[in-house]
C-alpha cells in the first residue's frame, strides 16, 4: 500500500485533458451550473477515486454526475445516486455518516474506496467506448496500487463491469474467456500469478432509473455490500 502514491495518482487524474468531448461538457455545465445551485463554484475536473489507499473493497460506478461529482469534486456526491450508495454503506457499517452532501463534510468510509471507470461527466451520461478506453490507465494504475489491500470489488451496472473486466486483466488478475456477463449479484473470483486473488461482484446501477422502480431496492444493495465486505475481509457489517 503506498498512500502518497493514490495521492498522486488522484492529483494527475483531476488534471486530465485527454478526451476533448468530455472537457468541453464538464466545463460547459460548470459554467452555466443549474439554477438549484447556483451558489456553486463548481469542480468542473475529472473526478479522482475516494476512500483510503488501503481499502480492501474497491466500488466502481460509470462516471460523475454532471450536477453531482462534476460539481463538488467527491465521487457519488451530490446527487440521488449518491444518497442511495452512501446511505447503504452507512446502514451496513462501512461508512461513518449516511450523506455525502460536499467534500470535506467530514464522510469516511470504513475499508472501501469509490471509484470509476470514466473519471468526466460525460453528455447523457453516456461514455464513447474511445473516452471509456483512453480512461482505462488510471483504473489500472488505482488497481496496481490498491493490490497489496483490496479482495474484493463491486461493479455497478452494466458499463462500469464491461469496462472493469479489462482493467482488472491490465492489473494482473486473470479474467475468464469468454467473459463473464454481468448480472445482479454475480460473484466469481478471479486468481493472480501472486496468488492475491479477488472476488468479483455485480450489482445493478444505484442511478434512479433502478432506484425508483424498484429494480435495486435499499435492501438489495445492502445484502450485496455486506456479501463483498465479508468476502474482503471486513469486520461483520451490521
Amino acid at each position: 500500500m503506498d498512500p502518497s502514491g493514490v495521492d498522486r495518482l488522484d492529483q494527475r487524474i483531476a488534471g486530465c485533458r485527454a478526451c476533448p468531448r468530455l472537457v468541453e461538457w464538464r466545463e460547459e455545465v460548470a459554467r452555466t451550473k443549474r439554477a438549484a445551485f447556483a451558489d456553486w463554484t463548481y469542480w468542473g475536473r475529472p473526478v479522482p477515486g475516494f476512500g483510503p489507499p488501503d481499502a480492501r473493497l474497491l466500488i466502481i460506478g460509470l462516471a460523475p454526475a454532471a450536477h453531482g461529482g462534476n460539481r463538488t469534486g467527491r465521487m457519488f456526491t451530490g446527487d440521488r445516486s449518491g444518497d442511495v450508495l452512501y446511505r447503504a454503506l452507512y446502514d451496513v457499517g462501512l461508512a461513518s455518516q449516511p450523506t455525502s452532501v460536499r467534500a470535506g463534510d467530514g464522510l469516511e468510509l470504513y475499508g472501501v474506496r469509490v471509484t470509476s471507470p470514466v473519471h468526466c461527466a460525460p453528455p447523457a451520461n453516456r461514455p464513447t467506448p474511445g473516452e471509456r478506453d483512453a480512461c482505462r490507465p488510471w483504473l489500472v494504475r488505482e488497481l496496481n496500487l490498491l493490490r497489496p489491500t483490496v479482495r474484493a470489488a463491486l461493479v455497478l451496472g452494466g458499463f462500469g463491469w464491461q469496462a472493469a473486466l479489462p482493467a482488472f486483466a491490465e492489473a494482473g488478475w486473470t479474467v475468464p474467456r469468454p467473459r463473464p456477463a454481468f448480472a445482479h449479484g454475480a460473484h466469481l473470483t478471479l486468481d493472480a500469478p501472486d496468488g492475491l486473488g479477488l472476488h468479483l461482484f455485480g450489482c445493478f446501477h444505484v442511478s434512479q432509473r433502478n432506484t425508483f422502480t424498484g429494480r435495486l431496492t435499499p435492501e438489495m444493495l445492502r445484502e450485496v455490500l455486506r456479501t463483498a465486505a465479508g468476502a474482503a475481509g471486513l469486520p461483520p457489517p451490521k
